[in-house]
């Protein structure tokens, strides 16, 4: 009969099993890792939202202060108090747009291109209102949102 080498075994069982503990350090030392990267992505995170909620805030603010200054009160105030002698706007001097400017803008700039095909480029400098005597280069205002 052959006899078994038991030292073997043992030392056979005994590499497998420090293999398996190493294997088994190496996975929680590998999570504990992904942890501490996802506690410091959350904590960039919260960084950039307060960031981005302060900025929010402050452009809030911005937009509160250039429409409280755009007010008729507020430029009537600001032209007597810097004494600039400018004149009130008259509703003949507003022209009111009530489509997208963005379309509006873009049909101006491209009228010179579409000219030659659908016939003449559209005249976007005519204002049906204005008579004769009116001089020919006025300061307009746009005012958007519709008919007033």
């Amino acid at each position: 009969m052959k006899k078994t080498n038991t030292n073997a075994f043992v030392s056979q069982m005994l590499v497998y099993s420090l293999l398996l503990i190493g294997l088994a350090g190496a996975g929680g030392v590998t999570a504990v890792w992904q942890r501490q990267a996802i506690a410091a992505t959350a904590n960039r995170i919260k960084q950039v939202e307060q960031q981005v909620v302060e900025a929010d805030r402050r452009q809030a603010e911005v937009t509160a202060a250039v429409a409280a200054e755009q007010t008729l009160d507020a430029l009537n105030r600001r032209n007597q108090q810097w004494t600039l002698g400018l004149a009130q706007v008259q509703e003949r001097q507003i022209v009111r747009v009530d489509e997208l400017p963005e379309r509006r803008l873009a049909a101006k700039r491209n009228a010179e291109i579409l000219a030659g095909r659908d016939g003449p480029a559209p005249d976007f400098n005519r204002n049906n209102s204005r008579s004769a005597a009116t001089p020919a280069a006025q300061p307009v205002r746009y005012v958007l949102g519709g008919a007033r």
